[in-house]
């Protein structure tokens, strides 16, 4: 290849062909690339396959021409990209290979942006930030706060699991460390990777996505932190690199066959099903889902598709997953059938409730289907009640047995699975799309005209609440929002309120709310 702008009439006649008759080349050829797409976002589709070493940028073409290290990454990234279309700016672009065995750009004075995006990309790979005002000046933004990315995820309807994020931000790079926490009623977490560039790379490619169709929106953008601490290896924090954390509340350490996949942060999940309940991880076009290319050695293709439509909780169609919760760490004194059901079913119809006879501080959750019990693990595990934390997780019982005629069980087992205060029997309810976890505010609703402020704020105060403040909705009065001294309370009072009775049948609603006062 001479030391000019290549020209692209072989090109051409295989974009009119539709098909590419080349051979693997370590140089690739992009095309309909939008106009206002950098040469950085172009670098960043090569990324996880291997190193970039060359890049020619046609502007006015919308073409690009791409030189991998290896004809090797090329194959990789052609046989990725071929059924998964990546887009840029939420347009296609297609990739082949190129006649051009290799790219000579030495004396191109207009590649010149193109050439700093590449060597500002370079530069970060290789732990030096020298460079970082030539990607700048492309318009990208190189992570100068460090390798930690902060994540929110927005109108979380499907659980959220730290092996789910550890599985998609692991296609970028070695992922060391992940917390996850709620704060101002967001889902939110931290991520930190092994170097600047992956979460770079991460975030350039999956800030704005959403993890499921419609819902599950990830929000991207640096932290201010330069490295995480992690004390406990569970399901809500874990660093990959050491296997000897404790669980947390003195409980156990990570499972032994757990921490032998964790044993490096080379390593990647077992092969990563999907939530309970929802359909298993596949491919498919662009827009349904996140589908992102793996790196070199992990995992194929990401994409998590839920069982059913959007605005009803998916039940399980033929998808093994287990619906029955083994709770713990529950007061005996204070714990309930009902007060169970009624907390459980904010996440799903429950079906039957078990407190152990002989632990009364133990017990049984079974709900309608598997992914209504991860709901509930994910937004109840953890959280505090009647002065202990609570314990969630799936139990190895795939069903609540009742008690046989005659069997002694003072009433710790309840069949509620015809309970009239199921709040999803009907689908599509507005219900499904209000599912929120644990907050110091509670929205209230089916308020009879006749009930006031003072009213209100006195029936919470009797079941030891502390009121903060009060408003009802401008446009219903039928509902408002209470808030009350802390998270503890708002769950004390849902379970002792929701249903009450106003008198000619009209029963107060009472959920979790995502607003505060």
């Amino acid at each position: 290849m001479s030391n000019s702008t290549p020209t692209t009439d072989n090109e051409k006649k295989k974009i009119k062909g539709g098909k590419s008759q080349c051979l693997p080349s370590r140089v690739l050829h992009i095309r309909q690339i939008p106009s206002d797409v950098t040469g950085a976002e172009v670098i960043a589709l090569g990324l996880p396959f291997g190193k970039v070493t060359n890049f020619l940028m046609l502007k006015g073409k919308g073409q690009a021409f791409l030189e991998m290290a290896s004809t090797e990454a090329a194959v990789s990234m052609v046989n990725y990209y071929t059924p998964a279309t990546p887009h840029l700016h939420n347009r296609p672009v297609y990739i082949q290979y190129s006649n051009y065995k290799e790219l000579k750009t030495e004396n191109l004075h207009n590649q010149a942006r193109a050439q700093a995006a590449l060597q500002g990309v370079n530069a970060v790979q290789h732990g030096s930030l020298a460079i970082t005002s030539a990607l700048d000046g492309e318009g990208g933004h190189l992570p100068s706060q460090g390798s930690v990315l902060r994540i929110v995820v927005e109108n979380v309807f499907y659980p959220i699991t730290l092996e789910m994020l550890y599985q998609i931000f692991s296609k970028f790079g070695y992922v060391l460390k992940i917390v996850m926490f709620h704060k101002n009623n967001q889902f939110q977490a931290l991520l930190q990777y092994a170097d600047a560039m992956n979460a770079y790379c991460a975030k350039m490619s999956l800030d704005g996505h959403s993890i499921y169709p419609g819902c599950c929106t990830l929000r991207i953008d640096f932290s201010k932190l330069t490295t995480l601490k992690v004390k406990y290896n569970n399901d809500k924090s874990r660093d990959f690199t050491r296997v000897d954390l404790p669980f947390g509340d003195g409980q156990r350490t990570l499972d032994a066959s757990l921490a032998a996949t964790f044993a490096t942060p080379n390593t990647i999940f077992p092969s990563y099903p999907g939530a309970a309940g929802f359909a298993q991880p596949l491919g498919f076009p662009q827009g349904a889902g996140i589908s992102v290319p793996a790196a070199p050695g992990a995992l194929g293709s990401l994409t998590i598709t839920p069982s059913t439509v959007s605005g009803q909780i998916p039940g399980v169609t033929g998808i093994p997953g287990n619906s029955v919760l083994l709770v713990s760490n529950l007061n005996p004194e204070a714990i309930t059938p009902y007060g169970l059901f009624i907390l459980f079913g904010v996440y799903g119809n429950v079906h039957r409730v078990k407190i152990m006879f002989k632990k009364r501080g133990i017990a049984l959750v079974q709900m309608a289907d598997a992914t209504q019990a991860q709901l509930a693990i994910n937004h109840l595990n953890g959280q505090r009640l009647y002065g202990r934390v609570m314990h969630t997780t799936l139990s190895k019982y795939q069903t609540i047995q009742l008690p046989r005629e005659g069997q002694e069980d003072k009433g710790l087992t309840k069949d509620y699975s015809n309970s009239p205060l199921h709040r999803f029997k009907n689908p599509g309810s507005k219900n499904c799309q209000n599912i929120f976890p644990p907050s110091a505010t509670l929205h209230l609703s089916n308020i009879p005209p006749s009930v006031t402020v003072d009213d209100l704020k006195n029936l919470f105060a009797s079941k030891g609440s502390t009121v903060k403040a009060f408003k009802f909705f401008q446009k219903d009065c039928k509902m408002g929002l209470i808030q009350l001294g802390s998270v503890e309370e708002a769950v004390h009072a849902l379970i002792e309120l929701h249903n009450h009775d106003f008198g000619e049948n009209q029963h107060l609603r009472v959920s979790f709310s995502k607003s505060t006062i």
